[in-house]
């Protein structure tokens, strides 16, 4: 069935001999198209909201699960999860540009694609600058430079100004936990832990190996951070906190500063991340202000 749909792909469209428009992808691959992308899939929710963000909404013609940002994104043709893609729905969508997620898609099913004549163009921003280089690199290939580089822009300005507002601000001994079972946190390289960085955040567990890494109670005790800040799936994880509240010589719990940020504003790569970092960084200057206090 799948090589029936896909018969029709050796089209000119799919030819990129001197090509108009180039960006390199988060894998360092150029890809190259001679016209703007006018049908573009998008398989990951933070890939759908990047592309929104560049200016390209009107172009996505198919998403995969859980892209529920900005709204409109729910109303498109889903083709599948992330980790599972319907390919005879999306090759019947006949889109001109494919965007990837690096760790988030199966390999052998983009490769599928790519066989068939599909670029596709990878991205995974790990830093604050990736992501709005990111917004800029879509724009490109959409089409959409100008309303591309406005929110680029937008997002480089605000998180320079957090940075300057908060940055040399006293340290707060800072866990931030991106789940619960198993318990997990962020390392300094990771984006959040960029993110606690910038805020004036020292993380108890910036020099753990891992982006991610495992952790259990115990760990947490022994780094005594003055503020947990919990994240996670959905937009409330109140219980999250409520468990810590049993260790009450926890320094964290002791002043009170136990305190949830959406997951939707820091967990995903995409300008939103501003407004969760404005957040992020309100908490820990609440701490500061305790400090003052007492």
């Amino acid at each position: 069935m799948l090589a029936l749909a896909v018969s029709g792909l050796a089209d000119p469209l799919f030819a990129y001999d001197d090509p108009a428009r180039c960006a390199i992808d988060d894998l360092d691959r150029e890809v190259c198209l001679h016209d703007p992308a006018r049908r573009i899939a998008t398989l990951s929710p933070g890939a759908t909201e990047l592309t929104y963000a560049a200016g390209a909404g009107n172009q996505v013609v198919a998403v995969v699960s859980f892209s529920d940002y900005p709204p409109e994104a729910r109303e498109v043709t889903s083709v599948g999860s992330h980790t599972r893609i319907d390919l005879e729905t999306l090759v019947g969508l006949a889109p001109d540009l494919v965007i990837g997620w690096v760790t988030g898609n199966p390999a052998e099913q983009l490769e599928t694609l790519e066989a068939l004549g599909m670029p596709i163009f990878y991205i995974e921003p790990r830093t604050v600058d990736g992501v709005a280089h990111t917004i800029e690199r879509l724009a490109r290939l959409a089409g959409t430079e100008v309303a591309g580089q406005s929110v680029a822009d937008g997002f480089r300005e605000g998180m320079a100004d957090l940075t300057a507002r908060y940055g040399d601000h006293a340290p707060v001994r800072t866990f931030y936990q991106v789940w619960d079972e198993p318990l997990m946190s962020v390392n300094g390289e990771h984006l959040i832990g960029q993110v606690v960085r910038l805020c004036g955040g020292d993380n108890v567990f910036a020099d753990q190996p891992r982006l991610v890494p495992r952790l259990d109670d115990e760990a947490v005790l022994a780094a005594n951070p003055d503020v947990i800040i919990a994240g996670g799936m959905g937009e409330e994880n109140r219980h999250w906190l409520t468990h810590w509240e049993q260790y009450t010589h926890l320094a964290a719990v002791e002043e009170n500063n136990l305190y949830f940020v959406p997951p939707s504003l820091i967990q995903r790569p995409t300008p939103r991340l501003l407004e969760g970092a404005r957040l992020l960084c309100e908490k820990l200057e609440q701490v500061r202000q305790q400090r003052r206090a007492g």
